[in-house]
């Protein structure tokens, strides 16, 4: 038979063990994920040439798209509202206009890798130029200083 103290530590390592195993499935996870399509049918299309600058900024029809396309495809990571839990940074903080458009672009078409490891998938042939432009244009609805 066991003793008290064997037992208990045996518990205490299976609860660890545990804990630990569900933390690095939830942090798999996370980049674990399909992306959802976005209907931008409703915006002037842009071309193939890719853009510096927002050509959808303050669009109702592009900051509805962007929104959406936010929620299913940013939130996970980076927040509902843009507003971030952790995993990756608070969006509402880019830089406004025309200055934060060049950053963003480029991150979201390239994605973020550091040392070998994927902090971000890029989302270029994936996501289209108009989707991405129109989830810029929502992040500024939310922009906070």
């Amino acid at each position: 038979m066991m003793k008290k103290e064997t037992l208990t530590r045996a518990l205490r390592t299976a609860v660890i063990a545990a804990t630990l195993s569900a933390a690095a499935g939830l942090a798999h996870a996370h980049g674990d994920v399909t992306p959802q399509a976005v209907d931008t049918s409703a915006l002037k299309p842009i071309g193939g040439d890719w853009l510096e600058k927002n050509p959808y900024r303050k669009n109702g029809d592009a900051i509805r798209i962007g929104d959406s396309a936010f929620s299913q495809n940013c939130a996970r990571c980076h927040g509902i509202g843009a507003v971030s839990g952790g995993i990756a940074p608070d969006l509402r903080n880019l830089p406004a206009g025309d200055e934060g458009d060049e950053f963003f672009i480029a991150r979201i078409r390239h994605g973020v890798t550091r040392n070998g490891a994927v902090y971000m998938p890029p989302f270029e042939g994936t996501l289209t130029q108009e989707a991405m432009w129109a989830i810029r244009a929502w992040l500024e609805t939310v922009h906070v200083d």
